[in-house]
């Protein structure tokens, strides 16, 4: 049996370490967009123009932070469910 809520707290703080520091790569390196998209995703777009704010900081960590535990969530749900 998972401790869920404990799993919970864990990724939440992972995912907002994770975001932190992709956020100051790209901030600090902007020409990484552009690779990242090319080899991580297998995409070639126009990313357009940066805007790095303290709100598009706060609200992309908000977004991921909600994707990530209802991922979680979801997989010790299952993980518990299923025998």
């Amino acid at each position: 049996m998972i401790n869920t809520n404990h799993l919970l707290k864990v990724s939440s703080a992972w995912i907002s370490i994770v975001y932190a520091i992709c956020f100051a790569g790209v901030a600090f390196f902007p020409g990484m967009r552009p690779g990242f998209m090319r080899y991580g995703l297998h995409m070639g777009i126009d990313m357009g123009q940066n805007i790095l704010t303290i709100g598009t900081f706060i609200s992309g960590l908000i977004i991921w932070n909600v994707i990530t535990l209802l991922s979680v969530w979801l997989f010790a749900y299952l993980f518990n469910k299923i025998k």
